[in-house]
């Protein structure tokens, strides 16, 4: 990244004399040797307060695909490809994540080599912070999201030959389920089931049997329930779930043996498991997290940021600081657990865990930091005003985004046949 001076434009090179990275204080015009385009109209970070990036998984692949068909399109071969984005800090920061993604994706880059080609002289970014309403004191970074990311290919939660776009974002909707994988197969977030379908307060409701249908045909065998009861369990367990309840208060963080409760459960499901809270976003998130950062070593911080793109708005408040301090003992749970594996030599391991072994055995465990052990205070949010809580206007706000012109449309294919990137 170059910079002459405050106001002037800084350029990276992505892909010698093929693929650079700008920021523009003016717009350009294409030549017959340039080709300029710029994302930041048409990949926007849709926030619940004060929160911003990184986007969304969906903007990621739609962003690789737009780069792909550039770098392939014979009226393009001989010029120069230059992604610009203008002066807004929020948007350098998305557009700078996008094309890092694309680096580390299809470029082979490593996370610390696509930070430094964006960080090139004194070019800086603007972090990403959570949804709480409020003040922030936890960010995350590009360089934490080109890690996550890096890791979420090394352990298959991420493969764009295998992703579904349209269904990605026709079931992120509020009024469609507001769900979304956060790994493949295995772990779903989810807003919580009331007892009936509806609109109410400003936001979507959906039953159980709402669910139903998807969950069956996603091999989904557990539901973890970490709200109030919204809906009787006995609608999921009649229709052949595993149910389970681990009550915790909006906003707030959980106990070690609702941790370990957690864990546990999941390590002994076989099939795909299905989490919510009221929102699905700040408790969900959190424990999903746990999961992330004992069987795959991933960092606090990169494990919230792998959680974001698949879910923005997830972990919310002291639950980003809570998720730093349980990363140690964490990683120390997660290497016993797979040394006891590795002791039942002859034993069968359940399809949950047993490819654990080999994903995380060449991650080290240096570099871990001493952390704070002080408890965090309560999110101000976790108090009912009036009945209505942090994941009620959560799901209030999300309910009232309105549908984009030009979207995927709304049903999704029904054969999932694979969405191949070229």
């Amino acid at each position: 990244m170059s910079r002459e001076g405050a106001g002037t434009p800084l350029v990276a090179e992505v892909i010698k004399d093929r693929l650079c990275f700008a920021i523009l204080y003016s717009r350009p015009k294409s030549s017959s040797n340039v080709h300029y385009f710029s994302i930041d109209n048409e990949l926007e970070y849709e926030n619940f307060y004060a929160d911003f990036g990184p986007l969304n998984l969906a903007m990621v692949y739609r962003y690789c695909c737009k780069i792909n068909k550039k770098l392939k399109s014979i009226t393009m071969m001989r010029k120069k490809i230059i992604h610009f984005t203008g002066s807004d800090q929020r948007k350098q920061a998305n557009a700078a994540f996008l094309i890092g993604c694309y680096m580390v994706i299809y470029l082979g880059r490593a996370p610390e080599e696509a930070y430094r080609i964006l960080m090139c002289g004194d070019a800086s970014y603007t972090p990403f912070r959570d949804a709480a309403y409020g003040s922030c004191n936890f960010y995350i970074t590009l360089l934490d999201c080109f890690h996550a990311v890096k890791k979420a290919m090394q352990y298959d939660f991420l493969n764009f030959n295998s992703f579904h776009l349209d269904e990605y974002e026709h079931y992120e909707k509020a009024e469609n389920g507001d769900l979304n994988w956060i790994i493949p197969d295995r772990f779903i977030a989810f807003c919580g089931p009331h007892s009936r379908t509806k609109l109410e307060s400003g936001y979507h409701q959906h039953s159980p049997e709402a669910y139903i249908p998807y969950f069956k045909n996603h091999n989904v065998t557990t539901i973890i329930r970490l709200n109030k009861r919204m809906y009787d369990a006995k609608r999921f367990t009649n229709a052949g779930f595993d149910h389970y309840d681990l009550f915790f208060a909006d906003g707030s963080t959980p106990t070690d043996a609702i941790v370990k409760e957690f864990l546990d459960i999941c390590e002994n499901a076989e099939g795909a498991i299905a989490v919510h809270c009221k929102a699905g976003l700040g408790r969900t998130g959190t424990l999903i997290a746990c999961y992330i950062m004992k069987h795959y070593r991933m960092t606090a911080a990169e494990t919230i940021a792998w959680v974001r793109i698949c879910r923005p708005g997830s972990v919310i408040g002291p639950q980003q600081q809570f998720l730093v301090m349980k990363q140690a003992s964490l990683w120390l749970e997660g290497d016993y657990f797979r040394q006891k594996l590795r002791g039942q030599e002859n034993g069968k391991h359940r399809a949950a865990v047993s490819k654990l072994l080999l994903a995380v055995d060449d991650i080290s465990i240096n570099g871990v930091e001493n952390q704070d052990k002080q408890e965090p205070e309560l999110y101000s949010d976790d108090d009912e005003i009036h009945g209505v809580t942090q994941g009620d206007r959560l799901r209030a706000l999300k309910s009232r985004r309105q549908s984009k012109p030009n979207a995927i449309p709304l049903t999704p294919s029904i054969s999932r046949t694979k969405t191949v990137l070229r």
